[in-house]
């Protein structure tokens, strides 16, 4: 939890001489949001454009190297993940300032699905399917430093919640966060996952209504494979009249290209309920360091409504 001290603080124009001396391009750049890294998006003259990633300080080398192994290998079997692009001295991590560790990555179009005021059942299949393809290609992907401690990863939801969930000022909240508990089976399947496919890392074609893109590896883990799907939907629920009918659009897709397992199937909804609850906890933590965050406050606010209410859809 460290990492936000050590968040980089570059301007656009840094941003712009960066992409210039490593990777050749002459660019714009406007900054774009990211919870603990950098990311700006890069215009050229052409219209191309691209996505520049600073790596918190913390970052180690080899987890970036694993993004981009993820990254190189799902680009032969997928067609909605973003393509690396190496620097012109051929490198695919360049270094700056001495201590950051700089990556070039393809822009994909699209609109976040967060912004995607009505998501239709079959756009929620999409999404599902999507991800079962994934997890599918993922199966014999392996790497070294995925195998990691990490606060986001479901399997450490219950440590969260008992280091955190005191910090919740909401009483009502944290009720629901101390009855969100989970018994993990140690027989659930276990894999390397995309770990965030939460509604603003899927990017939609507003015209087709089909997902077309699925951004950002950062929270790339070793953990259970089910976990990946039941993220997705802890953020399909929100806003939800019937949260049920929506993640079933989810499973029912998913399920088209990758099959759960029936003890999977019985995890699922817990985790979608223990994701929603890490992420009350982990913002209460992350706004008594930094009071000040606006953009953090203004996320929170649909789980802070909605749980209540999912939490008892859920758990019927």
């Amino acid at each position: 939890m460290h990492f936000l001290e050590h968040t980089p603080a570059f301007d656009v124009e840094s941003a712009a001489a960066i992409a210039d001396k490593y990777f050749g391009i002459r660019a714009s750049a406007s900054p774009l949001p990211s919870e603990r890294d950098q990311n700006f998006l890069l215009t050229n003259g052409a219209g191309e454009k691209f996505v520049l990633k600073i790596a918190n300080a913390l970052e180690a080398p080899a987890f970036l190297e694993a993004q981009n192994a993820v990254l190189a290998h799902l680009a032969k079997r997928v067609s909605f993940c973003q393509r690396l692009v190496p620097a012109t001295s051929g490198d695919e991590i360049v270094t700056v300032a001495g201590r950051y560790f700089v990556r070039l990555v393809q822009y994909l179009e699209g609109v976040p699905l967060g912004e995607v005021k009505i998501q239709s059942n079959e756009l929620l299949r999409d999404l599902g399917r999507k991800l079962g393809a994934m997890d599918r290609e993922l199966a014999d992907f392996d790497h070294p430093a995925v195998h990691r401690d990490f606060h986001w990863d479901l399997a450490n939801g219950n440590r969260i919640l008992s280091d955190y969930g005191g910090l919740v000022r909401d009483p009502s909240l944290r009720e629901l966060v101390g009855r969100c508990r989970i018994d993990f089976d140690s027989a659930l399947r276990r894999s390397v996952i995309h770990g965030d496919a939460n509604d603003y890392n899927v990017l939609v074609d507003p015209e087709r209504m089909e997902v077309v893109g699925l951004l950002d590896f950062g929270d790339m883990v070793y953990s259970y494979t089910v976990g990946n799907v039941a993220i997705a939907i802890a953020y399909v629920v929100l806003d939800k009249a019937d949260p049920h009918k929506a993640a079933n659009a989810v499973i029912e897709g998913y399920q088209s290209e990758f099959l759960l397992l029936d003890h999977e199937l019985e995890a699922l909804w817990p985790m979608v309920l223990m994701r929603l609850c890490m992420s009350v906890c982990l913002a209460a933590y992350q706004l008594s360091q930094r009071p000040e965050n606006e953009y953090l406050r203004i996320s929170q606010r649909a789980i802070e409504q909605n749980l209540p209410r999912i939490f008892a859809d859920l758990s019927r």
